[in-house]
């Protein structure tokens, strides 16, 4: 989607901090960091939101990110002490960007609830 921030991330088109890149998913540093470590990690496919992955591709799109999100906290040194992955889905739930996005936030004791 030419029009999509991360699409345009996840294209090389607009520069990032990036961490990690797979075929499936590109993860990079959040330009407004909420934690120490906040970090986003994007499908390379366009998804809209997590209501998107309610397919079997969809499926995959979701546990392909996560992947990348949990092996990024490993690389990270969160693992032993913990982390959490967000993900806002629509304008009440807290998105902002119209791409399926996970946030990776760590380096601090989380507090609950969230928000």
């Amino acid at each position: 989607m030419s029009d999509c921030i991360f699409c345009r991330i996840v294209a090389g088109e607009i520069p990032a901090k990036e961490i990690a890149r797979t075929a499936d998913a590109v993860a990079f540093h959040d330009l407004n960091p909420q934690a120490p470590v906040h970090v986003l990690v994007v499908p390379a496919t366009h998804v809209a939101n997590a209501a998107g992955t309610d397919t079997d591709a969809g499926e995959r799109i979701m546990g392909r990110t996560v992947r990348l999100a949990v092996q990024v906290a490993k690389e990270l040194g969160l693992a032993e002490s913990g982390y959490r992955l967000v993900m806002n889905t629509g304008a009440d739930g807290g998105q902002s960007v119209g791409h399926l996005h996970v946030h990776l936030l760590g380096g601090r004791r989380m507090t609950w609830p969230p928000g």
